[in-house]
């Protein structure tokens, strides 16, 4: 959540930055209800004032053997007007809350503005697109061909939007999961394993409720939710929590699977594994001071592409505009794989910065150098999602043959196999 001090400072700029992120929120209530609820306290603070008074008079004429009787009537008569203020009081504060969480976190002055993905930035290409002098088949085809991918046994099994992977592409699947984690893990990552069902406080307090509710998988009879992403159960282990300034930075990691409804979606991406309600991820989370934050950004874009190095897979990095930032994200980058079998790049991972958001929705602090309390900034990054990262592999790596080179790095990982057949 944004600072309510800030937004009372600063209205014009939360109003623009929300504009420019296609976020409606409104403003002018919150500050409405902040003038109220600030009116109340002093108020308040008044009547105190006046109680405490008349508690003196009082306890003076008890004293003296004089009647007290007025000034206890009219304390009594203080105390009714407190409690009554008190109950506004609850009342605003509960409007003011639920008004502040649809205010989405401000993007970063560095961001491109533009309304949708079409004002995204390119910032850097990598690798070269293979050159296949053959029809390269989509993966939804060699899958079916090879028997690594079987879209009619998912439907049968759950419906649209799902996938089963058997045999060597089973293997492929752990595979990657695995040299995945070897690698963030060898570099400094401490691994987690974590619910893949959560409260909707811990859904709240990484930004995804109430804005996502309709993305979400509720489970209505006990009021929990199946994860869309690690980051969620990720970062907020350290929900309530007060670190230490030599706690910092946490560098942290799991392998989840995901689910999201895609309640928007329709249309979109819709064959093979592209677009799917359940997939499976290693996703990296770093809470870091907050001075740090955008250096620790670009670290971590750095380690997600680390992957895609190492796999040798043709990849590009985009800048994503105001509008196509998240509603939690203050700067977010998007790795995208070249996949040859659908003609198009695919987004493989979304590395954001939230700065101190997250960090305030679930009340974690940190004490800085002079031992006050600070919020610190989190971060999290796809590091990578396998069902589009599966995809862009049996795709790039495909053989006039019909067969699949397994990359090298992978090949420890699947016995030693060196292709797909």
């Amino acid at each position: 959540m944004l600072d309510l001090k800030f937004i009372r400072e600063n209205p014009e700029l939360v109003k623009t930055g929300a504009a420019n992120k296609n976020e409606k929120c409104d403003i002018d209530l919150i500050l409405k209800l902040d003038g109220e609820r600030r009116d109340i306290i002093h108020k308040v603070e008044q009547l105190k004032g006046e109680r405490n008074k008349a508690s003196g008079e009082i306890a003076k004429k008890k004293k003296a053997g004089e009647s007290a009787d007025a000034e206890i009537a009219a304390m009594r008569q203080v105390g009714e007007q407190i409690a009554g203020l008190d109950n506004d009081l609850r009342e605003v504060d509960g409007k003011l809350h639920e008004a502040l969480t649809w205010v989405p976190n401000l993007p970063h002055e560095s961001a491109p503005v533009g309304k949708d993905e079409a004002a995204n930035k390119v910032v850097r290409e990598w690798g070269e697109k293979p050159k296949q002098d053959f029809k390269v088949l989509p993966h939804w085809e060699i899958g079916e061909k090879l028997d690594l991918l079987d879209l009619p046994a998912a439907t049968a099994l759950s419906g649209n939007g799902f996938y089963v992977l058997k045999g060597a592409g089973a293997q492929l699947h752990r595979a990657l999961i695995n040299y995945m984690l070897d690698m963030h893990t060898s570099d400094g990552f401490q691994e987690f394993n974590v619910p893949h069902i959560v409260s909707g406080e811990t859904m709240f307090g990484t930004g995804q409720l109430p804005k996502l509710a309709d993305d979400m998988y509720r489970i209505e009879s006990d009021d929990l939710y199946l994860i869309p992403t690690g980051e969620v159960p990720l970062t907020n282990l350290f929900k309530n929590r007060i670190l230490e300034l030599d706690e910092l930075p946490v560098n942290i990691v799991a392998y989840t699977p995901c689910f999201r409804r895609e309640a928007g979606a329709a249309g979109k991406d819709t064959r093979g594994m592209l677009r799917v309600h359940q997939f499976h991820k290693v996703e990296l989370v770093k809470i870091v001071r907050p001075e740090d934050s955008y250096n620790e950004l670009e670290n971590l874009v750095a380690q997600c592409e680390k992957v895609l190095q190492g796999l040798e897979l043709p990849y590009r990095v985009s800048e994503l505009a105001t509008g196509d930032l998240s509603f939690a994200a203050a700067k977010c980058y998007d790795l995208e794989l070249w996949a040859p079998g659908v003609g198009s790049y695919l987004e493989i991972s979304s590395v954001s910065n939230f700065e101190s958001f997250q960090a305030r929705r679930m009340k974690c602090r940190f004490r800085n150098a002079d031992k006050k309390m600070e919020h610190p900034h989190t971060l999290n990054g796809s590091g990578l999602a396998l069902a589009r990262l599966i995809p862009a592999i049996v795709e790039n790596y495909q053989n006039a043959d019909g067969t699949i080179t397994v990359p090298s790095v992978l090949r420890p990982y699947m016995k030693g196999a060196e292709k797909i057949s």
